[in-house]
């Protein structure tokens, strides 16, 4: 037989695209549109309904940038198209490759009821079928003008981010609005047709079944009438029955499609834009789900479901309904998708409590895996606080775009720093927005990992970010890949059924220890900084608020504990971890926003502590301190002078003058408490630091060192930062100033001034302070740089085989050679509250109060002895999405600790991000929970969330050792409880000694519940 298959598939494409696709609308009739532009904001339908329309015609520009059109829409359909199934199809005037960030629009009925979404690849609205025939239709369209951010592959900065600079020119151009005819047959023809090309493409050339179907689709073609494709279409359908009926091999892999929308909560629009997409798409899904009764659409995020709740009852009562059918599978059990590294412990807790307990509330359903497709990695504390939520499973996607090494498994046991394990599933087909193309269902299949072991996948399907989510076509190309030989096998069903199912066929999965680091986006660890800032001010700010309301609870009469203020703050933190607005990727409006939200939230939860103070009665002046470790040091009274204080942990002290071990001497430019001797040279950095204690010498090289770095990488600016960034630097050694600007027996300091590249000053005050070897460097930024990174380095005088740095309840070891590929990727790195090298019986501690990511790397010096350096990312300067990221003040600071042990460092990570605080209180209650015993570390004490008045407490073991404690109380009690992060009873933990006895394992999390007596 004679090849004939170039000439048959260009047949066939030709036919396709040219003649089947556009014979899929048989008739339309254009609409008859009106116009009317909301000022500012969007407007409530009501609003909208009562404005005044203008006449508008097709081809005309609308919509400024992030602006709000409502389109009046009219038309009748013909009486001669009754018996048909007619639509509206409206075209905006899409832009772009992309069906997300951009124009979209929800229809309304004229009485204000939701129908369905506009989006580029699902523009249809359904009016009848079969129709009569003389209906009238009467919309009300609200379309969004927001800008392609995306536009240029991200490769141009633009001013769109941010309504304050995007301008008022139309974005888009009005294509058409009609009433049509949608021809059933036809429709069904190109979608047979589409699935089989795809999969012909996919097979190889010497493959038999590829030629098979070459050859039934250029039979087929011979039936198709160019001048009657409607009437013949039926024919090409008969005539492609048998190769579309042949069954898939017994072999073959299953792929367990579920619907999907990713809508990030913020992103390349504001949150404002993120409440509208989740009406849309929410729209169109409960559209599909009464159209086909196989769909199942999983969506996470409570937040989403609560803004559709508050704005959009209507299609809340639609989702309502869905879930009650089985159609809407809530998943993920999370107030949002957050960020996999930056939240804090108990935030990563608290997105748990508050998203299960939604679902729970609203839908009766407990929620029973993680869903985070798209975070940047995600911390090795994961397992054990999903499985104390009562998660069984995991599902990410992300580690799909690893720069450097291939993840080496889809299905495994995820295994966490404690030793607990998490069954996970990383989807082969390399996409949460995938549409069952054949080009996906082969790569899902060649790219699958676990072959001979496991033989099936998941994969989200639908468009994702205000494209719509799942459409008709792809539900039709699940269909026709149910079971169709050459492809793997499709069946649309529940997360939960694909979990049970793959972890019954490979209950010995391989097993991944650790974090699931991404080889990319490594920058997320620092832009934005004041985001992040505010985000780990907040966390701690909750805390305090948490410990003093809960302590004056129970101590102070009349007091009433703030449910409902904390509940809202909370859930108010737990938004703006998304993970696209706590890595700083998000645009300029997000960042604005986030920060006022920051502030605000810091104003609120202030004036709850102060409040619970001064419950507790007034009349004299104390010391309060919210750290979980019993605290010796320097506070600065209202006026400003230092008083040496005594403080225990989660308890209080009168300010009095504690007798601090040693005064502080400041010599020229050298500190000195008897417990370290700083000096600092001429230049500003730190020319030594000697550890009294020790009788050493903590730096091999100057310490401080600012190195500020060309800061371009290949692609995605706010995400990445490239190795190439080290090669290309500036040392900050110019010095304007170095001044002694404080002299007291408690505290010495001194302030180094520098100007740098385009106007740029930073002023850091070096401080030591009686009674503490830590040597705090409080950094004030007026940056104005592009395209750079700001890095300090600490050059240490240690061999260290390891790094360690804090992470959510414990933390991680890091090795610091380059080995293997998998440690040179990780060349840049999160952390927490602080950092931590050593060698045996000597560690240095870098502390800080809002900084996560880091480097560490070693050098041998000539002398043979080994250079660890520390190096922290203060500030970045990426121009793209926001052009003016992190211009401006940065106030924060960071600290050394030398001689510092492993739990010296976990002390004073708490010590200063928790200040301590003065305040005027004449009561003098016992701390509400104390702690005998190391290693045992609280990190939450509050009052149950049930309102019963129990008190509950979350410890961990901080060391990464064993520990035994004893947990004693500031109140009679009378019953303990083991209990999981939703506060329901695990097992009684049993009281002894008028206390509850604890021993934890390595990183252990514990929640108890504690009634009082």
């Amino acid at each position: 037989m004679h090849d004939e298959s170039r000439r048959i598939e260009e047949r066939v494409q030709r036919l396709h695209d040219q003649r089947i696709k556009t014979a899929i609308y048989a008739a339309t009739v254009p609409f008859e549109v009106e116009a009317w532009q909301a000022p500012g904001e969007p407007v409530p339908f009501e609003e909208a309904a009562a404005a005044s329309y203008e006449p508008f015609a097709m081809g005309t520009p609308w919509g400024p940038p992030w602006g709000t059109t409502w389109f009046r829409m009219r038309g009748q359909v013909p009486e001669e198209w009754a018996g048909r199934r007619v639509e509206a199809v409206i075209d905006l005037g899409f832009v772009g490759d992309w069906p997300g960030n951009q124009a979209e629009a929800l229809v309304h009925r004229t009485d204000g009821t939701p129908l369905k979404a506009v989006n580029p690849l699902n523009q249809y609205v359904p009016i009848a079928n079969p129709a009569t025939g003389g209906e009238t239709v009467d919309y009300l369209v609200e379309a969004a003008s927001n800008p392609d951010i995306l536009a240029d592959n991200f490769s141009k900065v633009t001013p769109l981010g941010d309504k304050l600079t995007a301008g008022d020119k139309p974005l888009y151009t009005f294509r058409s609005a009609d009433l049509a005819i949608l021809d059933e047959e036809v429709w069904h023809l190109d979608l047979d047709v589409q699935v089989l090309r795809e999969l012909m493409h996919e097979l190889g050339e010497h493959d038999p079944r590829r030629h098979e179907i070459a050859h039934a689709l250029d039979r087929a073609m011979d039936l198709l009438d160019l001048d009657d494709v409607s009437g013949s279409a039926a024919a090409v359908r008969e005539a492609l029955k048998p190769v579309l009926s042949k069954p898939a091999h017994a072999s073959a892999h299953t792929i367990s499609g579920v619907g999907h929308a990713h809508i990030d909560s913020a992103w390349l629009w504001p949150i404002r834009e993120t409440k509208r997409k989740t009406s849309r798409t929410f729209s169109n899904v409960t559209s599909l789900a009464d159209e086909y009764d196989d769909f199942i659409f999983a969506c996470s995020q409570a937040q989403q479901y609560e803004w559709v709740r508050d704005n959009y009852p209507k299609v809340w009562a639609r989702i309502q309904e869905s879930v009650k059918n089985g159609q809407w599978a809530p998943v993920g059990g999370m107030w949002v998708e957050s960020d996999g590294n930056l939240p804090g412990g108990e935030a990563v807790a608290r997105q748990f409590v508050h998203g299960k307990r939604f679902f729970m509330d609203h839908f009766g359903i407990e929620t029973k895996g993680v869903w985070l497709p798209d975070s940047f990695g995600y911390n090795a504390a994961y397992p054990q606080i999903a499985k104390l939520a009562g998660n069984e499973w995991f599902l990410t996607q992300k580690i799909s775009w690893n720069q450097t090494n291939k993840f080496p498994h889809h299905t495994f046991w995820w295994e966490g720093i404690d030793g607990t394990r998490i069954f996970t599933h990383f989807p082969p087909v390399d996409t949460y927005n995938a549409r069952f193309s054949g080009e996906e269902m082969s790569r899902a299949v060649r790219n699958y990992q676990e072959k001979g072991g496991a033989s099936r996948s998941l994969a989200p399907f639908g468009w994702g970010d205000g494209g719509g989510g799942p459409t008709r076509e792809i539900m039709e190309r699940a269909r026709r890949l149910a079971d169709l030989e050459g492809s793997a096998k499709v069946v649309v069903e529940h997360p939960d059924e694909f979990f049970a199912k793959a972890r019954e066929e490979y209950p010995d999965a391989p097993v991944w220890v650790g974090e699931l680091y991404l080889e990319l986006h490594r920058a997320t660890y620092t832009s934005q900084a004041r985001t992040k800032q505010g985000n780990r001010r907040s966390e701690h700010l909750l805390r305090e608020a948490e410990l003093w309301a809960t302590t004056a609870a129970l101590h102070a009469p009349g007091y009433a504990y703030p449910y409902e203020k904390l509940d809202r703050l909370w859930k108010t933190v737990l938004l703006h971890q998304f993970h696209d607005i706590l890595p700083g990727s998000s645009i300029a409006w997000v960042h604005r926003e986030a920060e006022a939200e920051y502030a605000r939230v810091a104003r609120e939860l202030q004036a709850l502590t102060a409040d619970a103070l001064t419950a507790l009665g007034a009349g004299g002046t104390r010391v309060f301190n919210t750290s979980p470790y019993d605290r010796a040091e320097v506070v600065r009274t209202a006026e400003g002078a230092p008083v040496y204080v005594e403080v225990p942990a989660s308890g209080s002290a009168p300010l009095g003058d504690a007798e601090p071990p040693q005064p502080v001497t400041v010599n020229g430019r050298v500190l000195d408490n008897g417990l370290v001797r700083v000096e600092v040279a001429e230049d500003g950095t730190l020319a030594s630091v000697r550890d009294l204690r020790a009788g050493r010498e903590v730096l091999a090289e100057p310490g401080n060192l600012l190195r500020l770095h060309t800061d371009l990488p290949n692609y995605w600016d706010a995400w990445d930062i490239d190795k190439h960034y080290k090669n290309r630097y500036t040392d900050l050694l110019d010095a304007s100033s170095v001044t002694v600007v404080e002299q007291d027996p408690l505290v010495g300091a001194i302030r180094v001034e520098r100007s740098f590249g385009k106007g740029s000053t930073i002023t850091q005050t070096i401080t030591v302070r009686a009674g503490s070897p830590r040597i705090d460097i409080e950094t004030d930024i007026d940056w104005h740089e592009t395209e750079k990174i700001l890095k300090a380095a600490f050059p240490v005088d240690i061999r260290a085989p390891h790094s360690s740095a804090e992470i959510q309840f414990g933390h991680i070891q890091r090795p610091t050679h380059t080995n293997t590929s998998w440690e040179a990727a990780r060349f840049e790195v999160s952390g927490h509250r602080w950092v931590h090298i050593g060698e045996p019986g000597y560690g240095v501690a870098v502390i800080n109060d809002s900084t996560y990511g880091h480097d560490v790397s070693r050098t041998v010096r000539e002398d043979g002895g080994t250079t660890t350096t520390v190096r922290l990312s203060l500030v970045r300067a990426p121009r793209i999405p926001d052009p003016e990221a992190d211009q401006g003040r940065h106030r924060f600071t960071y600290a050394l600790l030398p001689g510092a042990r492993i739990e010296d460092a976990v002390a004073e990570g708490y010590a200063l991000n928790l200040p301590l605080r003065v305040a005027d209180a004449a009561g003098a209650p016992e701390p509400v929970v104390s702690v005998e015993g190391e290693g045992v570390t609280v990190e939450a004490v509050k009052l149950a969330d049930d309102a019963s008045g129990d008190v509950v407490v979350r410890l961990y073991e901080s060391r990464g050792g064993r520990a035994t404690g004893i947990l004693r109380t500031g109140f009679p009690l009378a019953g303990a409880q083991v209990t999981d992060l939703l506060e329901r009873p695990l097992e009684d933990a049993g009281i002894a000694d008028g206390g509850v006895p604890v021993t934890l394992r390595p990183f252990q999390i514990l929640t108890l519940r504690l009634r009082r007596g």
